[in-house]
């Protein structure tokens, strides 16, 4: 897989698919670290697991570019970066307000920029780099009461393929990942009955083991893939088909 040594920072990476990826990435030979908006969440994280854990908020682009130099100082240059962190406030359109919006577009689409930027000339330098979005199966197929969430996800697809073209010849890929419903914290959270709908939506009828989702993320970030780029892994079970 990946060549052993190089750091990829995960973000959202203390629960989840985020903590479903920083493994599989870790038993690949790469230094991984994950960050989240959750000081503790992360704290507890980094001794449960052992790998390198950091606290940052990746709406605040001043907070991305100043975690992201720690990383390099303590840990070493961000070779590949996995856009993992979002969040969701539901609501239908017509009663959704306009922090209800901007919330989600600021964490799931402006974390694009935010945590990218820093580390693209890095890997342009260096002619490597590996960078992987998790948008979701909600920005291809849409979703009721989730405009805000689509939209951030679907600008993630737009995202990738724009600075996969840009980044091609220097040696650095840019993919997607869009997974379906999968078996997080939330979804177990969720009445029987309303996972029980979520469920039978789905033409495998079941929900999305993290560790599935995680292996496509390995996939991507290895040398094996380098070819790969500007496309999006749909993991979802069939619950949307291009």
């Amino acid at each position: 897989m990946a060549e052993n040594g190089r750091v990829a920072v995960v973000t959202g990476g203390v629960r989840g698919i985020g903590a479903a990826i920083c493994r599989k990435l870790s038993e690949a030979g790469l230094r991984v670290v994950a960050s989240d908006l959750d000081a503790e969440a992360a704290e507890q994280f980094a001794e449960r697991t052992g790998l390198a854990a950091y606290a940052w908020n990746v709406a605040d682009p001043e907070a991305c570019s100043s975690g992201l130099e720690r990383v390099a100082e303590e840990v070493g240059p961000v070779e590949i970066l996995v856009n993992n962190a979002g969040t969701n406030r539901d609501r239908m359109f017509h009663k959704m307000s306009r922090e209800e919006w901007q919330q989600v577009l600021e964490v799931d689409l402006g974390s694009m920029f935010n945590m990218t930027r820093p580390v693209i000339g890095g890997m342009r330098e260096r002619g490597w780099g590996r960078i992987v979005n998790i948008s979701s199966v909600s920005a291809q197929k849409g979703q009721i009461g989730q405009t805000n969430y689509c939209a951030a996800k679907a600008g993630v697809l737009g995202f990738t393929r724009a600075l996969a073209l840009e980044s091609a010849a220097k040696g650095i890929t840019v993919n997607a990942v869009a997974p379906g419903f999968a078996d997080t914290e939330m979804v177990q959270a969720m009445p029987d009955d309303a996972r029980q709908k979520m469920v039978a939506q789905v033409p495998v009828g079941r929900l999305a083991e993290p560790a599935e989702i995680a292996r496509c993320v390995a996939f991507l970030v290895s040398e094996e893939a380098g070819f790969i780029t500007g496309a999006t892994i749909s993991a979802n079970g069939g619950l949307y088909m291009a």
